[in-house]
């Protein structure tokens, strides 16, 4: 069991024997045989190249950036990530102009839909690929990492560029839904069941009406079919609209 043990504490405390070579993610990252190796994110990797991430089923995979970063240290590569990249992209070789159906040539890189999307779908990394077309829109997403997770406002056609009015924050209460609303202050806490008069995301403000006095409150949805009222909802409030202030 001791034996064992060393062994593991030494596999996690490996890294590379010399100074890690310092390498810079590429601009455009393009994996050519479904199999993403350092190489394909890397300039400079060098042999250490050779060392593959992760296997790409479909037309992009998203990688989460920590991992990457990780993995390339115990391979004797250091990248900074100065950016504070979250994910990377990684789309096969065929994603260019021809591969998206209506895209005009062009030399501008834009973030655009793989498939096309109903309303209310929640965006996955791998529905969304970088395309060049002629130019971008003023709010296009630059970054997959914007869009990822969030449900489309309304359907989305495969090849248009991905645009932030698009995408909003999945809805967790629906309309007409009967769910918990609770209070809290100084000790106090009270819970009681609410009739969502509009739905919402997490952290959004939404009415809400007792079934049985018929009194309409304000309130804050803070999961699915949960909701909180005075004081927490207004620093919940507050908080959402220091948010918007600083985009």
């Amino acid at each position: 069991m001791r034996t064992a043990a060393l062994a593991l504490a030494a596999l996690f405390a490996a890294g590379p024997a010399l100074a890690a070579t310092p390498v810079t993610l590429k601009a455009d990252t393009v994996d050519a045989d479904g199999m993403v190796t350092l190489a394909d994110l890397f300039d400079g990797a060098g042999q250490a190249g050779q060392v593959r991430l992760a296997a790409r089923p479909g037309q992009t995979v998203s990688l989460d950036a920590r991992i990457v970063q990780q993995i390339a240290w115990r391979s004797g590569l250091e990248w900074a990530n100065a950016e504070g990249v979250k994910r990377i992209l990684v789309r096969g070789p065929a994603q260019g102009p021809a591969a998206i159906a209506g895209a005009p040539a062009g030399n501008v890189e834009v973030l655009t839909y793989a498939r096309s999307l109903a309303a209310g779908e929640i965006v996955q990394p791998q529905d969304l690929v970088f395309a060049k077309m002629a130019a971008a829109p003023a709010d296009a997403a630059t970054d997959a990492e914007q869009v990822i997770g969030l449900a489309a406002r309304r359907p989305l056609r495969a090849g248009a560029a991905v645009q932030a009015r698009d995408v909003a924050a999945a809805q967790v209460v629906k309309p007409g839904e009967l769910i918990t609303v609770t209070y809290e202050d100084t000790g106090i806490s009270l819970a009681m069941q609410a009739k969502a008069l509009a739905g919402g995301a997490a952290g959004e403000p939404i009415s809400v009406q007792n079934p049985a006095s018929k009194k309409i409150l304000q309130a804050v949805v803070t999961g699915p079919g949960q909701a909180v009222v005075g004081p927490a909802a207004d620093q919940l409030r507050s908080l959402r609209s220091t948010r918007i202030a600083l985009r």
